[in-house]
């Protein structure tokens, strides 16, 4: 159950969010920048914040499994079945990607979405009614930070709001895990 603090949290990211601003976050795995995945000149934001090209795509966070087909027209019955069992956070690539800035997109129409399950990203994700970007919280190339206190300076100042849950944990998150899912159930596994 979130705590008041945790809420009021949530309520002023969401608030940023639907102004297109970008927050920096707490999720399922390591902390993310993240923005609306619909609104194309807040993820070139986050581009210019990482220092990424955006020939990369960027990976979003969604609150619910039932979100899959509105964001992407290749969901093979498998993916639900990955998410259920999966015992870590899973990032599913799946094809025919739609009501996403095209700008976070793969070059093949591909995109990358996770269901979180860990209580506050999910309310985030469930309160803002959208995807969520979710990208570590380093320049790219720089390693990924596993808790609040390895985000650089440069990140924590060129974001528009900064979560104040969950700061205190220790080191060690770990990114998740990536497979990439045709709608034909061919499954290529991209990082464990």
């Amino acid at each position: 159950m979130l705590t008041k603090e945790q809420q009021n949290d949530i309520r002023e990211a969401v608030e940023v969010i639907k102004r297109g601003g970008i927050i920096l976050y707490p999720t399922d795995t390591i902390w993310g920048i993240g923005c609306d995945a619909n609104n194309a000149e807040a993820v070139a934001r986050v581009y210019a914040i990482k220092q990424r090209v955006d020939s990369k795509a960027l990976i979003c966070l969604i609150g619910s499994d039932a979100s899959l087909p509105f964001y992407s027209t290749g969901v093979p019955d498998v993916a639900y079945d990955l998410i259920e069992f999966s015992e870590k956070p899973l990032t599913l690539i799946l094809d025919g990607a739609r009501n996403l800035a095209p700008n976070l997109l793969a070059e093949d129409g591909s995109v990358g979405l996770r269901v979180t399950k860990e209580e506050f990203s999910q309310t985030l994700c469930q309160r803002c009614k959208r995807a969520l970007v979710s990208t570590s919280a380093n320049i790219s190339g720089a390693p990924s930070p596993t808790c609040f206190a390895e985000i650089s300076p440069e990140i924590l100042a060129a974001v528009d709001y900064v979560c104040t849950s969950r700061r205190d944990e220790k080191p060690g998150a770990k990114p998740s895990s990536i497979i990439k899912l045709s709608a034909t159930n061919e499954i290529k596994i991209i990082r464990e």
